[in-house]
């Protein structure tokens, strides 16, 4: 369905951005074969599919934007960069009028998420790309509104594992945590488990060695006063790809809302999920 639908992935030097630009290739839909960078990193070319894809630094963005709006008018950008980068680059979309596909975490996201709807440039912003971890996510945010304080009085504990590069709490544990709150648990976000060391990682989260380097394993364990009830919700990703398939969903949803004029001009992954178009 994609086979007339260009995007360009910035950064497809990155894991993540590569493992987009491959699944979205696989998808039928074309690649631009311009990427942008971080300083210092440009200057190479990356085969990805059939397609070699010349990466630019930021600073010749201005040509790059010139030059694949010539050639590729109906472009959609998908950004997976750095948090630092991610203000600067959704501006420099909006103020050129690319439409775009925000996997990148961190930064301002009240300014971003501003910047978008101020522009009226067609996005999709979301933390989140993995679709089926959005739909568990959301399914405890309608549980939490449902039955609320149905959770009352009983305890919580949550332990997260995920490459020992990266330092914070994920951000999906924390939307998981808020809802859990609203069922009643009583849990600070500092009292998330954060597991880092890899021999840990292995032994007690049963991650495999190969993933060691990329994966999100996430368990909330809930138990009553009294001990005698145990509920364990988990949710374990090996690798990038369920992030991949649901950037390639998320540029799919996003062409159709463009091609039907669609009045609302920004999403989230929950726009895509209840879209319904899934591959």
């Amino acid at each position: 369905p994609g086979s007339n639908i260009h995007f360009q992935v910035n950064d497809c030097t990155g894991k993540v951005g590569q493992a987009v630009a491959e699944a979205a290739v696989a998808a039928g839909l074309r690649l631009v074969p311009l990427s942008l960078t971080g300083p210092g990193r440009g200057g190479k070319r990356v085969v990805i599919g059939n397609v070699e894809v010349d990466v630019r630094e930021v600073s010749e963005r201005e040509d790059v934007v010139k030059e694949v709006i010539t050639e590729y008018p109906n472009v959609i950008v998908v950004d997976y960069t750095l948090p630092a980068a991610v203000n600067d680059n959704a501006e420099f979309y909006c103020k050129h009028g690319l439409p775009f596909v925000m996997g990148t975490t961190g930064g301002d996201r009240e300014k971003l998420l501003d910047v978008a709807r101020k522009s009226g440039i067609y996005s999709i912003i979301a933390p989140q790309m993995g679709k089926q971890v959005v739909a568990f996510v959301a399914a405890m945010e309608i549980m939490a509104k449902q039955f609320p304080g149905a959770f009352s009085g009983y305890t919580l504990q949550v332990t997260e594992s995920h490459q020992s590069t990266k330092a914070d709490v994920s951000g999906t544990a924390l939307a998981v945590i808020s809802s859990l709150r609203k069922l009643g648990l009583d849990f600070k976000d500092e009292q998330v488990e954060l597991v880092r060391d890899p021999k840990e990682q292995m032994t007690r989260m049963g991650v495999p060695e190969q993933y060691l380097n990329g994966h999100a394993f996430h368990t909330y364990k809930i138990m009553s006063p009294d001990g005698t009830v145990f509920f364990e919700f988990k949710h374990n990703v090996c690798g990038r790809s369920i992030y991949a398939q649901g950037t390639v969903d998320a540029v799919l949803f996003l062409s159709k809302k463009i091609q039907e004029k669609s009045e609302k001009r920004l999403y989230n992954m929950i726009d895509v999920l209840e879209g319904g178009r899934m591959r």
